[in-house]
């Protein structure tokens, strides 16, 4: 039987709104509270998108260009998006098997 945390991944959300000269690097490298799977960055569209009804694949390709464009995320850009987190996501749930849930 598995321990408490080992399928356990931190979600940093909204990243692009912290303020300027802060950054969540150091989360997002594992360091502050090591998960066994670490965490991942991403950008949720906002209400001004929903209401000017951004397409999903708009938000998805903003979110890629900004983890891919920014001076320090560009270093962790392919760990971080939906799209990783739905690949993670779906890995870890294959991953379970039923004497787990035991």
């Amino acid at each position: 039987m598995l321990g408490l945390g080992n399928r356990t991944i931190g979600v940093l959300t909204k990243i692009d709104l912290m303020d300027k000269g802060t950054d969540a690097m150091e989360v997002l490298e594992n360091r502050v509270i090591p998960l066994r799977l670490g965490y991942i960055g991403v950008i949720n569209r906002s209400q001004q998108d929903i209401v000017k009804k951004k397409p999903i694949r708009a938000a998805l390709k903003s979110e890629q260009e900004f983890f891919a464009n920014h001076p320090l995320y560009h270093s962790v850009a392919a760990r971080c998006g939906t799209p990783h987190l739905a690949r993670t996501l779906n890995r870890v749930s294959e991953n379970i098997s039923y004497l787990d849930l035991l």
